[in-house]
């Protein structure tokens, strides 16, 4: 009798079960692509070459979303556990005396935003070091910084940027209406902003005294999400950050009668002497905001 040839099972590469856990969590190719710093070509070569491999579809595709098919939601069990599998053994080897804890604290703008993908990929690329996050206002975080409760601390400053921190990115301010709204029609101008010691209502503040322009604070919200709603359902114009700006929020200008606003800084500072946990975590947060200067 004759022996079955034995052919060995193809190897699925990593890099691309990567690329496919990415789409699968933000069901978009273009999403994923920021995400793994690839362009959308290349991912959509990534998931063919994963099809072509294991012979079956593993997402549907329409006009308007990405979801997994039947093959695709079992693949996903798997590649993420063999993505975990290689980030266990990998850290044992590249980073094995970088562990502790690293306490940070960030504006709740950059927190609601941003600051998830960070600590998932830090997570990712550093197992063994535990973040703690405090979200409050800048003004607090700085306290809370003096006090020697914080490793890292992220904040926003407009103007006078303290000599020991470092500007990581900088945003033009706008002001923020609902798409079609007429808030900004107004008279008095209703405005959404927090209370002393946020920058961003300072800037604004003084742009509408300079241009004479009579407002009344009608909608106060400590959170960005708040002050979304109170944009959306045009109640107020808010002074946010540009990348705030998109689908049902508007940028707003002179041409429907408000001041032009400056730009903002967001900054970073470490604590004295800041151990390998808490300077791996400055250079993860620096390395993202470099990814979105390079988007913008």
């Amino acid at each position: 009798m004759t022996a079955p040839l034995n052919h060995p099972l193809p190897l699925l590469e990593l890099d691309v079960l990567r690329t496919f856990v990415a789409i699968a969590e933000t069901g978009s190719f273009t999403a994923a692509a920021n995400a793994v710093f690839r362009t959308p070509s290349a991912v959509s070569m990534q998931i063919k070459k994963l099809e072509d491999t294991l012979r079956c579809s593993v997402f549907t595709r329409d006009a308007r979303s990405v979801s997994l098919t039947t093959d695709g939601e079992m693949l996903l069990g798997y590649a993420r556990r063999l993505l975990a599998i290689n980030r266990d053994a990998v850290s044992k080897f590249i980073s094995p005396d970088v562990s502790g804890i690293v306490r940070l604290g960030s504006p709740d703008d950059f927190g609601e935003r941003i600051l998830p993908k960070v600590l998932k990929r830090f997570a990712n690329s550093h197992p063994s070091v535990a973040v703690d996050v405090v979200i409050d206002q800048s003004n607090n975080l700085r306290q809370r910084m003096a006090k020697g409760e914080l490793d890292i601390m992220l904040f926003s400053a407009c103007r006078n940027v303290p000599a020991d921190a470092e500007v990581i990115l900088n945003e033009p301010i706008v002001w923020a209406g609902a798409k079609g709204g007429n808030a900004y029609m107004r008279k008095p101008l209703p405005i959404s902003v927090w209370e002393e010691g946020c920058a961003w209502r300072a800037d604004a503040l003084e742009a509408l005294g300079e241009a004479g322009v009579e407002y009344r604070t009608a909608y106060m919200s400590a959170h960005t999400a708040g002050q979304r709603a109170a944009i959306l359902a045009d109640l107020a114009v808010a002074p946010l950050p540009r990348s705030f700006v998109g689908n049902d929020i508007v940028a707003l200008g002179p041409e429907h009668g408000l001041p032009t606003l400056s730009c903002y800084n967001l900054c970073m500072q470490l604590i004295s002497e800041a151990p390998a946990p808490v300077r791996a975590a400055a250079d993860h947060l620096r390395a993202t905001m470099e990814t979105l200067r390079e988007a913008a």
